[in-house]
């Protein structure tokens, strides 16, 4: 026969005798006492009301004692209990009954399969990277959770009990390790929730592997220690009087162009990366990486067999007068910034410019447009974001205003980039 399908956590009636209700209560040794005080607390002229689960636990129980028991009589009683509960357990469900799955379904389960091992993979990989960074245990600084994403991750059953239990707690602090479980418990969760679950899993996946990110990248600039005085001082005099290189950064896929030209002196890589980010509108949020000549450059101890499975050459040794042409001729190199939105910046070595006297540098020369907000989605994610904002009628427009206020994608300032620019060197 059939089942009948219930909602999940749907109640059932349970009607049992007085009598019945008198023998479990004062004959059962073992028993929950949530159930002795449900059937304590309703009125002998209505039925106990059960979700399955309960039911289940509580038949259980049932043939538990039944079958331990010596009494006869009192054996047969509780078998009719038994069997009034297994009749109820028979007849009902609340699991969906399957369905022939369509081509088009079958594509999405395994976009959602695939997405769940991508993630699991990622946070796999930030744990062996923690861990070459000896920063596994160390608790993740700047941390927060809304209390929604709290309430998504109390509902994932991979994650631990003790992490839910200090879920609950608001100014609960969680270590690198422990943030990279509770991704890994997402992942594997993933594919076996509705539609609207596995949207709010993705989301707040999202927002957790960025904070990852920026959790082991804060750290790990704490490990490195600090430059002394003197080195300072020496490199700056060795460039002090030095050439400016002309560079135009254009965040490609822009439409239309986000972009800006800047004069520095030489510097490295990481040096570089800073005026990017500076000029830009950028917050140093998230790891980057630099393309030149199909070779990558960035830190060793972030990218090396921690995110990614290649070797790169350390940015923070290697001069930009090293890798554009000693000819001054025009030169192309790519700059990636947040692999999770994954914003890919055109930067053009334009040649060097005679100094000229009194200029001091850093400079943002010019520029068009605003920075894209941090953690939109990428390129397609800001497109929708500025879609949003122009339409008062859009779904998201009064969710996006709540998030960041107005935003002007026109508004850009070349003066005030070169001050920002200045302060930060």
């Amino acid at each position: 026969m059939q089942k009948k399908f219930i909602q999940p956590g749907q109640k059932l009636s349970l009607k049992l005798t007085t009598a019945e209700r008198k023998l479990i209560v004062e004959e059962l040794m073992c028993f929950d006492e949530i159930y002795e005080q449900l059937i304590v607390g309703t009125p002998a002229d209505e039925p106990l009301m059960m979700t399955l689960d309960e039911l289940d636990d509580f038949s259980g129980y049932i043939a538990a004692e039944a079958n331990h028991c010596d009494d006869r009589k009192k054996q047969k009683k509780l078998d009719a209990v038994f069997e009034k509960a297994d009749n109820l357990l028979d007849t009902y469900t609340d699991e969906e009954p399957s369905q022939t799955i369509s081509f088009e379904d079958a594509k999405k389960a395994k976009l959602i399969s695939d997405q769940a091992v991508q993630v699991a993979e990622w946070a796999a990989q930030a744990l062996v990277a923690a861990e070459q960074l000896r920063i596994k245990t160390k608790p993740l600084e700047h941390f927060s959770l809304a209390p929604a994403y709290r309430d998504v991750l109390l509902l994932v059953p991979g994650i631990s009990k003790s992490i839910k239990n200090r879920l609950l707690k608001d100014n609960s602090s969680f270590t690198v390790a422990e943030v990279a479980s509770i991704i890994m418990a997402m992942a594997e969760d993933l594919p076996d929730g509705d539609a609207g679950k596995q949207v709010a899993l993705m989301f707040v996946a999202k927002h957790l592997m960025d904070s990852l990110q920026d959790g082991i990248l804060r750290l790990s600039e704490q490990k490195k220690s600090t430059p002394s005085k003197a080195k300072v001082k020496s490199a700056r005099a060795k460039t002090a009087t030095g050439t400016p290189f002309q560079l135009k950064i254009t965040l490609l896929g822009s439409e239309p162009a986000i972009w800006r030209r800047i004069q520095i002196e030489d510097c490295t890589l990481d040096k570089l990366h800073e005026d990017i980010q500076t000029s830009m509108g950028w917050t140093k949020s998230h790891l980057h990486q630099f393309e030149i000549n199909g070779e990558r450059y960035g830190d060793p101890e972030l990218i090396d067999d921690g995110f990614d499975d290649f070797e790169c050459v350390d940015s923070s040794k290697t001069m930009l007068s090293e890798i554009v042409p000693k000819s001054g001729k025009r030169f192309v190199f790519k700059y990636e910034y947040d692999f999770g939105d994954g914003w890919v910046h055109e930067v053009l070595f334009e040649g060097c410019p005679s100094p000229e006297k009194g200029k001091k540098y850093p400079i943002c020369l010019e520029g068009e447009r605003a920075c894209p907000p941090e953690d939109i989605g990428g390129v397609l994610g800001y497109a929708e974001y500025l879609e949003a904002l122009a339409d008062p009628s859009h779904e998201q427009h009064s969710e996006f205003l709540d998030w960041r206020g107005q935003f002007d994608p026109e508004d850009f300032d070349a003066a005030k980039a070169t001050r920002e620019m200045k302060r930060r060197r």
